[in-house]
């Protein structure tokens, strides 16, 4: 029988000796650290600011016109360009006025014949007035030429107004432009027949181009506080009613695909009424269109100061804030160069830089570059520069707009 002690004798020795030759190799060469990895970081932007509220809205005409036939007749001439400018009195379209022209002839006639009448009975009734003196006529003959000369002068008059109708219908055969704008398409072409009565003829339409209008609805509470701030801002006070165009509220206007807000106006109307459905109410602005860049119809991207006054606030580039489950954060590097991170509430964006509302402080230095490459507690190799996006488009910081329309 083998004993138990012979038998782990040999194990045991195996496991020195394998210990041993591990432990004899005591001078390998330390694990390297990792360095840090590089981060780029700016101080916040501390700038005066304007809060906006953004609408949506549609371009309107100042000024729309349906030009219609107000005579009928068959169309014999049209003197325009589809989508020509044209200006009050221009002459678009000729209908035929040869049957007017003889309607007014007709009428002078008719002129003419009750004058000679009239001139008759005034003669009779002289002429019955020295024999009723001389006693050779009765009054009743008298009173019988009164009444005819009344009559006679009642025609004259009706023929006469007959051919001022006549003279109205001969000049409505030639449809002149009523005001100033860009004409639409013809809708009737030479040779068709237009009609006056049961549904006049559309001929073409006219909008005026400048200015234009943009239509979008505010809540009420927005309404209110623009007419509290801008009345301050004015008078100095709340107690003076001033209408909202007396206000100037400036609005700025994009279209689509425009960068920014590049068309500036001004309120100019709010309706009498809030829509009870929706807690709104339409209001109007108007903007100067020299260019012609704003058609009728257009939709609008609409920006309005929410107040007349400035005030300071911190802003970085949007890259630089981060998302976790809904929460927004930026990471910030301390004198010791380990990263914190800030949980921030944020506020509107301007200029392409978001607005930090709070969580930041204007001496932190915030990670704007690599990001993706740290977490809290984390030593970092921050790289200062300014905060991009701190320049406008033309090199130079951007002001915030300011009531009136100045910056």
């Amino acid at each position: 029988m083998i004993h138990r002690d012979s038998y782990f004798w040999p194990c045991g020795l195996l496991i020195i000796l394998v210990s041993s030759l591990l432990g004899c190799d005591s001078n390998a060469p330390p694990v390297a650290e990792t360095p840090p990895p590089p981060v780029t970081v700016s101080q916040p932007l501390a700038r005066d600011v304007i809060d906006y509220d953004d609408y949506e809205g549609r371009i309107g005409a100042v000024e729309s016109v349906e030009v219609r036939a107000r005579v009928r007749g068959h169309l014999v001439k049209v003197n325009f360009h589809d989508g020509q400018m044209v200006k009050p009195g221009d002459l678009l379209f000729e209908i035929d006025p040869r049957p007017y022209k003889a309607t007014l002839d007709q009428a002078d006639a008719q002129v003419a014949g009750a004058d000679a009448a009239l001139q008759l009975a005034t003669k009779e009734y002289q002429r019955s007035i020295s024999l009723l003196q001389s006693r050779a006529a009765s009054r009743e003959e008298v009173d019988v030429w009164i009444g005819k000369q009344a009559v006679a002068k009642a025609e004259k008059l009706k023929a006469q107004a007959a051919v001022e109708q006549a003279k109205l219908d001969l000049d409505f055969t030639k449809v002149e432009a009523p005001i100033a704008g860009k004409a639409s398409r013809t809708q009737v072409t030479v040779g068709n027949l237009v009609n006056a009565s049961g549904g006049e003829t559309l001929l073409t339409t006219i909008v005026s181009v400048d200015p234009m209008y943009v239509y979008f609805d505010v809540p009420e509470r927005a309404l209110l506080r623009y007419r509290r701030d801008y009345r301050k801002a004015l008078v100095g006070q709340d107690g003076t009613q001033l209408s909202i165009k007396e206000l100037k509220v400036p609005i700025n206007v994009a279209l689509e695909g425009e960068d920014g807000y590049p068309h500036h106006g001004f309120l100019d109307f709010a309706d009498n009424k809030v829509n009870p459905s929706t807690g709104t109410i339409q209001v109007r602005g108007v903007l100067p269109n020299p260019q012609r860049n704003l058609d009728a119809g257009m939709r609008a991207r609409v920006r309005v100061p929410a107040s007349s006054d400035a005030r300071k606030a911190l802003l970085v580039t949007e890259r630089a804030v981060g998302t976790d489950q809904g929460r927004r954060f930026l990471y910030v590097v301390n004198n010791e160069n380990m990263v914190e991170r800030r949980d921030v509430k944020l506020d509107r964006v301007t200029d392409g830089l978001q607005v930090i509302g709070d969580g930041l402080k204007p001496d932190d230095w915030v990670i704007v570059n690599g990001i993706q490459r740290v977490r809290d507690g984390m030593k970092v190799d921050p790289k200062r520069q300014p905060m991009p996006g701190a320049q406008g488009p033309a090199g130079a910081a951007s002001e915030p707009t300011k009531p009136g329309g100045k910056s």
